[in-house]
């Protein structure tokens, strides 16, 4: 039952936490690292969709 309660009270500070810090801006990188891998994906999708599509 202690280990609940720990486990409970530790939650709830965490979750306070979180709260009280405010959000961070991305990083420049970050954002590229977003589109580039957004970028990639879809190209692949396309690339794999278009594929099938000739395959077929």
């Amino acid at each position: 039952m202690s280990d609940t309660a720990t486990t409970q009270t530790a939650e709830q500070q965490i979750k306070a936490e979180l709260h009280h810090t405010g959000r961070e801006p991305l990083l420049p990188i970050e954002k590229k690292l977003i589109a580039w891998s957004l970028g990639t994906g879809i190209v692949l999708l396309v690339a794999l969709l278009a594929l099938t599509r000739l395959a077929a």
